[in-house]
């Protein structure tokens, strides 16, 4: 048995691990290999491929794919979903940043009246 700092054990808690095949992929999220495939192609996701050829998928991508399927289901156009997706993305990011900034900026500013 792996020891629990073996790269096994690392890989399995790796957010960006491509674990899920296409076919496991679309399983897991009850949609088509199409509709992963579009998510692609529109750029939402880009899929590490095996040494056959073969996508696979990480359970980050997964969960853009899920919410692209979300944004389709409720009448988005694909393109337009994967881009809604991005700019939430970019925002989250955005506003991850400016919280670290803002934490950083008050523990190094200097207390009134020194």
């Amino acid at each position: 048995m792996p020891a629990d700092d073996s790269p096994a054990v690392d890989s399995l808690d790796d957010d960006h691990y491509p674990a899920y095949t296409m076919g496991r992929a679309a399983a897991v999220l009850d949609t088509t290999p199409a509709f992963l495939r579009s998510v692609g192609e529109a750029g939402l996701i880009t899929p590490l491929r095996s040494e056959g050829g073969h996508r696979r998928y990480s359970r980050h991508q997964l969960r853009l794919a899920a919410r692209a399927r979300e944004l389709v289901d409720q009448g988005t156009p694909i393109e337009a979903a994967c881009r809604i997706i991005t700019l939430e993305d970019q925002l989250e990011e955005a506003l991850r940043l400016n919280e670290e900034m803002r934490r950083r900026e008050a523990g190094d500013a200097p207390e009134e009246g020194s």
